[in-house]
């Protein structure tokens, strides 16, 4: 599977465990066209590639990301047939208006329902977009000198790309993401640590960066079949209630207890010899 894009620097830092760098330094790792779809190529096409079962992504040069470009923000409008001398319409305008949002939100998306678990490293400043991509991710780190800000509020609109939607439910506490989604106010690592939106802070990237290719390894060692259910189901689970998850992972693991995965697994405990599992 070819990782070759403008925007992104793609590695492979350890055995299934695929390295993505958000690398449009000189904006700051700024969102703009190229960079909203490099994302969401790159994503499809980890969950096709059976050579990856972990990804982690991070900001190359100063910082995370310095969220959406600004001169791509002033020209959102032309992302779309809009400006049309045709298309005259105000409900035709909204309506591709709205395609183009969506298109911008199916690169974040396409994080989410990959089906390999993402790991975010956040240094320095993760601001707007930046924010909207690592809820989408499954796990995040950040470096210590880390911090947040859902910065939308400032430029006149509400979050679009998936922070408003997301981030609710990652940290559970209604009243403080209202706080932080209204004012646009930066928020530390220490606090991000706090209340959940991060698990972990490490003194530097570099730490962060190693701590986080540790944890894909372990990840990365266990059965692909397992690992993918895992994700798809708490992805589902937290979607719908207790007793529509209960009944669709019995359907779904109708399917998956059938896998050879689980006689290696079980293999390996009564033997203590470290399992192989095939490719997915």
């Amino acid at each position: 599977m070819s990782y070759t894009f403008q925007t992104l620097k793609v590695t492979f830092p350890a055995q299934y465990v695929l390295h993505v760098e958000l690398n449009n330094t000189e904006r700051l790792n700024a969102f703009d066209r190229i960079l909203w779809n490099d994302v969401k190529e790159c994503f499809m096409r980890i969950d096709a590639d059976s050579a990856v079962r972990v990804a982690v992504i991070s900001g190359a040069g100063k910082l995370f990301s310095a969220g959406i470009d600004c001169i791509y923000l002033s020209a959102v409008n032309t992302l779309s047939e809009i400006n049309n001398s045709e298309v005259t319409d105000f409900a035709r305008k909204a309506y591709y208006l709205r395609r183009s949002v969506k298109i911008l939100q199916d690169s974040f998306t396409a994080i989410e329902s990959c089906n390999k678990p993402v790991i975010a490293v956040v240094h320095n400043a993760c601001i707007g977009a930046g924010v909207d991509l690592i809820t989408a991710c499954d796990i995040r780190y950040c470096s210590q000198d880390a911090y947040f800000c859902v910065k939308e509020i400032d430029f006149g609109l509400a979050a679009d790309i998936g922070t408003l939607q997301r981030l609710p439910k990652i940290v559970g506490n209604n009243s403080l993401v209202r706080e932080l989604c209204f004012t646009g106010r930066k928020f530390s690592s220490t606090e991000a640590l706090n209340f959940g939106l991060v698990n972990k802070i490490l003194q530097t990237k570099e730490i962060a960066l190693a701590e986080a290719f540790k944890t894909a390894s372990i990840i990365a060692s266990k059965s692909p079949v397992a690992i993918v259910g895992t994700k798809h189901l708490l992805n589902y689970s937290r979607d719908h209630s207790v007793n529509e998850g209960l009944e669709y992972t019995a359907l779904w693991n109708s399917a998956m207890l059938n896998s050879e995965d689980l006689i290696e697994a079980f293999k390996s405990s009564m033997t203590k010899v470290k399992p192989t599992f095939a490719k997915l």
